[in-house]
């Protein structure tokens, strides 16, 4: 059976970055949100007279969010059951805080928690600065909305958890800060496949250790 790995976080924390790095070097298919949606989220915020490159703004969730959500799972679930991994990429704040949203999830397809090993990595960085960093340097006019109301975006950085029935060690946390990516995925990958040898790389290349809560 394949994993289902769930990759969470704000805008800017790098979850794709670290979700592409990973995938790259094992058998696993990327879902994410944000490129799921875009084509229907563009066309519909134009014929609202909207911007189309709001993904920020309360019209926004409310004409998009929940549909790019109902994308990204009927995409990944549909994939359950093949030789591929499925990471999938989002924020997933509602969905995380619900403690019996992956168990409808699984439902849809007649799968429970006890037949789909399910990890998530919930990925941060450590302020608000770092964050704001990260967003310019990425340049997308995607992140204007965050940077014209900068206060309001900054207020949601805080550290979350997962509401959902998972055991203890199918959750982590991961600081995302570390200049080298290969830090991170590292670590990640040790976490999801419960192997040691991805952890040599941090010995190997002499880097500080990564804390995994």
């Amino acid at each position: 059976m394949n994993k289902l790995v769930f990759f969470l976080g704000p805008g800017g924390a790098g979850k794709t970055t670290l979700a592409k790095t990973i995938a790259a070097r094992r058998p696993a298919s990327v879902f994410d949100m944000d490129i799921l949606l875009r084509p229907a989220a563009t066309a519909i915020m134009t014929m609202h007279g909207l911007d189309p490159d709001d993904r920020d703004s309360d019209e926004y969730k409310s004409l998009c969010r929940d549909l790019g959500y109902r994308i990204t799972m009927d995409a990944a679930l549909d994939n359950i059951g093949l030789q591929s991994d499925i990471f999938v990429v989002g924020p997933f704040t509602k969905e995380a805080a619900d403690p019996e949203w992956i168990g409808r999830e699984l439902s849809r397809i007649g799968r429970t928690l006890a037949e789909v090993e399910v990890k998530v990595v919930m990925v941060s960085l450590p302020d608000a600065a770092t964050f704001r960093e990260r967003l310019e340097g990425r340049q997308s006019p995607l992140d204007a909305w965050k940077f014209a109301h900068w206060d309001e975006f900054s207020a949601s950085l805080g550290s979350r958890t997962v509401a959902w029935p998972l055991p203890a060690s199918h959750v982590a946390q991961i600081d995302n800060s570390h200049p080298d990516r290969n830090v991170a995925a590292a670590a990640m990958e040790a976490f999801i496949y419960g192997e040691s040898s991805s952890s040599a790389f941090l010995i190997e290349k002499n880097l500080p250790p990564i804390i995994i809560e």
